[in-house]
């Protein structure tokens, strides 16, 4: 009210003089029916209650507060330990469970498919805590698995792909994964990026493992030839000494292989993917003395005669 009052008098007092001496009905009618410098005064307002005055109209039970003295300074006064109480040890210190532990839990709950490998036998990378994945800018990475088979990577090549909308670029990879003892396999894989691209390869080559017959000498136990599609390829045993005498990806396979002394020789196509392939096919073509001994039924020493 005392606002209104003064907003009035400083209205009156300024801009309503020159109003009054020349039409005085003007000015009367003007704060008549003026919303804001109404002559009429405003209804007094009740003052509102506090929440606790609010019991004696029967709406909201209070009784609960009647007892407490809002500005009183309660203290919190904990109960005693009992005797020989041992707090727990904080979470972050006690001993870190190992990453079997873990996946033993996961099996235990949600069944054997946790555990990286499902009822049939294959490897599903579903919770194996050999593979380990870590983020790297949004994208998920796998480490290598460390199962004793070293990559090799023997091409890489752009392939393009004509579709409505234009070309789509991708990569396509030649992986060779060997133990270096007698195993070795050949894959391939296409990605959009050349790492994806070999990952999916030395996947591939893992699943197309063949074992490779080698004799002391760590050589061939006799000569062999394969092929696939238009490449040819030629093996032959060698002395010890001799060495890899190959080329491209013929030398690949049998490094990785194993092979210390052999002959090798690339005929027709210079595809890296199908001489190495055509290694494969003659490498599978070769038996050992002892196979061949046993399906005759003759002993190994008349192989020799």
């Amino acid at each position: 009210m005392a606002t209104s009052a003064t907003y009035l008098s400083t209205f009156s007092s300024l801009s309503l003089t020159t109003t009054a001496t020349s039409n005085p009905r003007r000015s009367s009618l003007l704060l008549q029916h003026h919303p804001f410098f109404s002559l009429r005064s405003p209804k007094p307002t009740k003052p509102l209650k506090p929440a606790y005055a609010l019991s004696s109209s029967g709406d909201i039970d209070t009784t609960f507060f009647d007892n407490v003295d809002p500005e009183e300074i309660n203290t919190f006064d904990p109960p005693e330990r009992p005797e020989g109480f041992t707090p727990p040890p904080p979470f972050d210190e006690g001993p870190f469970e190992t990453e079997d532990e873990i996946a033993a839990a996961y099996e235990e709950l949600y069944g054997p498919a946790y555990s990286g490998v499902s009822l049939l036998g294959t490897d599903i990378n579903v919770m194996d805590s050999k593979v380990k994945k870590t983020t790297s800018f949004g994208k998920i990475k796998k480490e290598k698995v460390r199962d004793g088979f070293d990559e090799r990577v023997v091409q890489v090549r752009r392939v393009t792909k004509v579709v409505k909308g234009g070309k789509q670029l991708h990569f396509r990879a030649v992986v060779v994964v060997g133990d270096k003892k007698g195993q070795v396999g050949v894959g391939v894989g296409k990605a959009k990026e050349v790492i994806a691209a070999v990952q999916k390869s030395a996947t591939n080559a893992r699943r197309n493992i063949i074992t490779v017959p080698l004799t002391k000498y760590s050589t061939f136990p006799h000569r062999s030839e394969g092929d696939f599609g238009a490449a040819k390829v030629m093996l032959r045993p060698a002395s010890p000494g001799t060495g890899v005498i190959a080329g491209g990806a013929v030398r690949i396979v049998l490094e990785m292989a194993g092979v210390e002394n052999a002959l090798g020789k690339q005929l027709g196509s210079n595809n890296a993917l199908n001489n190495a392939r055509a290694t494969v096919v003659a490498v599978q073509q070769m038996r050992q003395f002892s196979e061949v001994a046993r399906e005759r039924g003759i002993p190994m020493e008349e192989l020799w005669k």
